[in-house]
């Protein structure tokens, strides 16, 4: 098995075509078709198929993509450190980040990381950090900068935090609820939670509960804090933010905290990246930077 031969078949995967997989490589449609082809008689299995939707993978052809696409990136990895230690500035790095954490850190670590490495091509994905450690754990991300839970981080991961953030009960402005001052009276309004939050022993279970009470169902769960934040602007749904969060003024014109005289929880930002894989060059300055940027943040609540 070369090692052609895995680059091009998780290609034509992820590009889905053999076409698509050739221009991305710069190479010709036969040469990838008779790589991929040679590949699966050199394992005696059928990795790929056809369907009216194009190129699928087999049974067979799912576990190995699995395997070849995590050993693909620590080839790529690979290569990228050994022309790093040369003192290139090049590189890649494919990070996935919370928006809070985008609009409070990536600015400032994005400026300072470009000065260090201006040829590195950087990827960014948005999403809670629940939906991108699959990604994390297959290595198409090198690291997630978000919320850790409140349960056991799992032994494939590990966490460096960040800075840590009081969580908020906020509204639009003008909420008839906006004079509230227990979580009591606001156990009945129609709540809306990201699901990180709505988990079973997440944080605003642990609130209601911590208050001596039953813990409301969320009306609506979103996976997007930009579809949290559109909804209680233009409801009068009642949900949690990070209060860090309320200090940009594009929130300040939209949203209102309801202070409480129960407490709210704190949780701890941080980046989660493989517990069994070096970060490479690019990827370890990139989450220095992030880390500096943090440094303000780490007094505040």
């Amino acid at each position: 098995m070369r090692l052609t031969q895995v680059r091009d078949f998780v290609m034509v995967v992820e590009c889905g075509s053999v076409r698509a997989a050739a221009r991305k490589l710069g190479i010709s449609q036969p040469t990838v078709t008779k790589s991929v082809r040679s590949l699966e008689a050199e394992l005696h299995v059928q990795l790929l198929g056809r369907s009216s939707r194009g190129i699928v993978l087999t049974p067979a052809g799912r576990s190995f993509f699995a395997r070849a696409r995590v050993a693909h990136s620590e080839l790529r990895k690979a290569e990228e450190e050994a022309a790093q230690a040369t003192g290139a500035s090049g590189g890649t790095v494919a990070l996935g980040i919370g928006p809070v954490a985008i609009a409070l850190l990536l600015p400032a670590a994005m400026a300072s990381f470009r000065r260090q490495f201006p040829l590195a091509r950087v990827r960014v994905v948005e999403g809670l950090a629940h939906a991108l450690l699959s990604s994390v754990r297959d290595e198409t991300l090198d690291f997630a900068v978000g919320l850790k839970a409140g349960k056991e981080l799992d032994a494939a991961f590990k966490f460096r935090p960040l800075y840590r953030s009081a969580l908020a009960v906020c509204v639009r402005r003008g909420h008839p609820l906006r004079h509230a001052r227990s979580l009591a009276e606001l156990v009945d309004a129609d709540w809306l939670f990201t699901s990180s939050l709505a988990l079973a022993d997440g944080a605003a279970e642990r609130m209601f509960r911590s208050a001596g009470l039953e813990p409301p169902q969320p009306v609506i769960r979103c996976e997007s804090y930009h579809s949290v934040i559109t909804m209680l602007a233009k409801t009068d749904m009642v949900g949690l933010l990070q209060r860090l969060i309320l200090r940009e003024s594009s929130m300040r014109n939209l949203l209102e905290e309801i202070v409480l005289g129960d407490a709210t929880p704190a949780l701890t930002v941080g980046i989660f990246s493989r517990a069994d894989t070096p970060l490479t060059r690019a990827a370890a300055a990139m989450v220095k930077h992030l880390v500096t940027a943090a440094r303000p943040l780490m007094l505040e609540r």
